[in-house]
């Protein structure tokens, strides 16, 4: 009987294939106005709105480099009037109203005053203090009283209710920076509109203007507290 010898080559064993991760190479693109805000388009701004809100701040800039004027007299120009004849004054209520807030945010009161302005032209429009506060809050920080003068003299010929807190908001607004003679005029124009002053009228006022030294007028104001609420009143 004959052995048949049979040979086994060894097996070699190979490791799995892996699949070699591609690299993925990420370029950030960097815009050279490195303090510029984003503006979101989405739930706050359409496109129209954000259309609007490019131009006015493009025109801005344009008519700052073909002149040596500052920024109010800019922003005040024939190229911002005319983008808002084409762009603003199209825009439906919500459209005016996210243009409005989206300029205040980013800290263009100029331009928002303008914008403000083409809304209470609307017949939908009605005051709202709110609105004032801001505006007042972004103009006075950015050093235009002037401007803040002519924002509240607006308020003069409004159809105001006789809403109290939102009279004390804008004193407050303007108490914190120092705008005292325009806050004795809204608090003479709420006793006009028949908005009686309350204590923490009186306690705005009288520590906003004793804060900065004019101490005859703090006293006029306390004088008329006192014959309101009584000597008991604390400021």
């Amino acid at each position: 009987m004959q052995c048949v010898q049979i040979r086994l080559s060894p097996v070699v064993l190979r490791p799995p294939l892996t699949r070699i991760p591609r690299r993925v190479l990420v370029i950030t693109m960097r815009d050279k106005g490195k303090n510029r805000r984003p503006i979101q388009r989405g739930r706050y701004l359409t496109t129209e709105a954000i259309q609007a809100v490019q131009a006015l701040k493009w025109a801005v800039t344009a008519e700052a480099r073909t002149t040596d004027g500052g920024a109010s007299s800019c922003s005040s120009s024939s190229t911002v009037k005319r983008v808002i004849d084409l762009k603003v004054r199209r825009l439906v209520k919500l459209d005016l109203v996210s243009v409005l807030n989206e300029l205040l945010s980013q800290n263009e009161g100029l331009l928002a005053l303008q914008v403000f302005e083409e809304i209470r032209k609307e017949h939908w429009y009605k005051p709202q203090f709110s609105v004032y506060v801001n505006m007042i809050s972004v103009l006075a920080s950015n050093g235009l009283y002037e401007k803040v003068e002519v924002l509240c003299s607006y308020l003069k010929s409004e159809d105001l209710e006789a809403d109290i807190e939102g009279f004390n908001s804008v004193l407050v607004a303007l108490m914190d920076f120092g705008i005292t003679k325009t806050a004795m005029e809204c608090f003479r124009l709420m006793k006009l509109v028949a908005c009686e002053p309350d204590e923490s009228t009186f306690k705005i006022l009288i520590n906003g203007l004793e804060s900065k030294g004019e101490l005859n007028v703090s006293e006029f104001v306390r004088e008329e507290a006192v014959s309101r609420f009584g000597p008991s009143l604390d400021f």
